[in-house]
């Protein structure tokens, strides 16, 4: 099987420039065009690989692969993802403690892995949960930063209007504060700080595959932790784009004129709402072209300000996190090459997991594993 991933790696190095990820509680989360494969180092040391393909409606819905319409799918659909994928690795994490809690109150083994299943169903609890980060987000990227920026000219005696560019320029500005700040605060906290861990295991192991070198731990070692393709970059350029595109909608389109001051602005905020559409749409399409041409010295320029955030967001990992992160990207190569997704039609991967030793036994033929994988 060491020969089959191989030739699969350079194989596919070049089609799916695109496989992105996730870090998520103990583990990473592998995505590639049509697949995805959550792994998460257990309790007792052994790697859970859950499967399930990428069948999204993109592949039910042609306009949506258009430029600009594509990225503002990916994002919702990407959340939706990574929520599911937060809660799975969450529930491996605690299953241990809990399954020592359910045995003392009398349940069976068999009774608690029945309840831990029925953890893992995508129910309303994701998409109210979705809808809670969503609004969290709101209000801590567009709403807080839009009222302190109107709070600053009042204090410095400016008369910024909704039409200035001065105005959305410190909405930028105390919005990449807040991010900043956020980040660096969270970074202190020990559970966080191993999540950016596998955040730059993550980095690292699609980096291997990318330079099209057989995915060890060995070669994703020499790599760095910054990507271009980083969803932190990505915030970045929501940032950017959204000073730009605020500044000439809000001139070119009289926003509530006729209302009084604080109306006018709470229309203003709904506005810009609505608008972080084509700004993720924009941002998108902006960091799969820097990505795509990243040996550009225009597209290394576009790049090094979310490098440089990802300095926040990632850390070293150590081997067995690296080891984590390639099984999921492997097992997650393999169904693309195995199953064509790339030319599926229908769903044709079911939901699957299973544990494993370590990442050498994904290169033997252990029966378990290789009914897993095909």
């Amino acid at each position: 099987m060491k020969k089959t991933f191989k030739r699969i790696a350079i194989l596919l190095a070049k089609q799916y420039t695109s496989i992105g990820g996730q870090a998520v509680i103990e583990g990473v989360m592998m995505r590639s065009p049509n697949a995805f494969v959550v792994a998460v180092r257990k309790p007792d040391g052994t790697i859970r690989l859950r499967r399930d393909q990428w069948y999204g409606l993109t592949k039910k819905l042609n306009f949506m692969k258009k430029p600009f319409l594509r990225g503002v799918l990916m994002l919702v659909e990407t959340m939706a993802n990574g929520i599911v994928s937060l809660n799975y690795s969450a529930n491996i994490a605690m299953a241990e403690e809990e399954k020592e809690k359910a045995l003392k109150k009398g349940k069976t083994v068999e009774e608690f892995e029945a309840s831990q299943k029925k953890k893992e169903k995508v129910d309303i609890a994701t998409f109210l949960t979705m809808a809670v980060s969503f609004a969290f987000g709101i209000g801590l990227f567009v709403f807080a930063p839009h009222a302190i920026a109107f709070g600053i000219g009042d204090l410095l005696g400016q008369n910024w209007t909704l039409d200035s560019f001065a105005f959305h320029a410190v909405d930028g500005v105390v919005k990449a504060l807040i991010f900043i700040l956020y980040i660096w605060g969270i970074s202190f906290m020990k559970d966080v700080y191993r999540v950016f861990q596998y955040h730059g295991a993550e980095h690292k192991s699609i980096s291997t595959f990318e330079a099209g070198l057989e995915l060890t731990v060995e070669n994703a070692r020499k790599f760095t932790t910054l990507h271009p393709r980083c969803g932190t970059s990505f915030v970045f350029f929501l940032i950017m784009v959204s000073i730009i595109l605020f500044s000439a909608v809000f001139t070119l389109i009289p926003i509530g004129t006729n209302l009084p001051p604080i109306p006018r602005h709470i229309v203003a905020i709904l506005f810009k709402i609505v608008l972080m559409f084509p700004i993720a749409g924009i941002s998108y399409e902006l960091i799969k072209a820097s990505g795509k041409c990243s040996d550009k010295w225009w597209a290394k320029a576009m790049s090094a300000p979310g490098m440089l955030l990802q300095k926040l967001t990632t850390k070293e990992p150590d081997d067995q996190q690296l080891e984590v992160a390639l099984s999921s990207i492997k097992a997650v190569l393999h169904m693309e090459e195995k199953f064509n997704l790339k030319e599926a039609k229908a769903r044709v991967i079911t939901l699957n997991e299973v544990d494993i030793r370590s990442l050498q036994e994904m290169e033997s033929t252990n029966s378990t594993l290789t009914q897993f994988l095909e």
